[in-house]
């Protein structure tokens, strides 16, 4: 799993395995939000795989499936509401972290905290395309 931090409380990261979601309950994170689709592609663990991994670390855990093409407001709504109530550290994944940016950067911009100018340079600071984000928000708002 590779951890990108984005702020003090909030990382994305890629596809983590059940011994890496352990690791993440010893170093402070309350929350692991799981932005992928259930069987995205082959050996992926499942949501309950990874829900109970989680309950075992101590974190509390939450899946906001999505993919690129179907970003909706009301998941940019559920995944900064998340990440809101969490009272702590969050971890968020997809397969490489940047589904979970892009939903981060978009409540963002929405909320008026990140210009829609500034995400590209944002997300390539930190080795991730947020064409996408971009591309949401003109259509979107």
């Amino acid at each position: 799993m590779k951890l990108t931090p984005i702020t003090d409380t909030f990382t994305v990261a890629s596809q983590p395995d059940e011994s890496e979601i352990a690791i993440l309950g010893t170093h402070g994170t309350r929350l692991l939000i799981n932005n992928r689709p259930e069987h995205e592609e082959p050996g992926q663990p499942d949501s309950a795989v990874e829900a109970a991994a989680a309950e075992a670390a101590g974190l509390r855990y939450r899946h906001i499936p999505v993919t690129g093409g179907s970003i909706t407001r009301t998941d940019v709504e559920a995944f900064g509401q998340a990440v809101h109530e969490a009272g702590g550290p969050v971890v968020a994944h997809c397969r490489s972290g940047t589904r979970s940016l892009t939903l981060w950067v978009i409540g963002e911009v929405l909320g008026g905290r990140m210009s829609r100018d500034d995400v590209v340079a944002f997300g390539a600071e930190r080795g991730f395309d947020l064409s996408g984000a971009l591309s949401w928000l003109r259509v979107h708002s």
